[in-house]
């Protein structure tokens, strides 16, 4: 996991929205978030940014973090 800077807001139920990332100097616009679920390791977002491609962002809640796992045509990437 690459750790990265998040922009997030808390939509009106108190959930963690993320907005935007940045990775490598570049910013991610958040277009949507799928799936969402919480384990040990934090909480986990399915994002999907232009182009179609989807990342799991994971907020680790003990250390207060945010790191990117790419999942889907992350070879798009510059």
């Amino acid at each position: 996991m690459e750790s990265i800077e998040v922009i997030a807001r808390f939509n009106e139920q108190g959930q963690i929205e993320p907005l935007s990332f940045m990775r490598a100097g570049r910013s991610y616009h958040v277009d949507s978030v799928g799936r969402r679920w919480e384990n040990d390791a934090g909480q986990h977002f399915l994002v999907m940014v232009p182009l179609e491609r989807v990342f799991e962002l994971v907020f680790m809640t003990t250390v207060g973090r945010w790191y990117l796992k790419r999942v889907g045509m992350d070879h798009l990437l510059g």
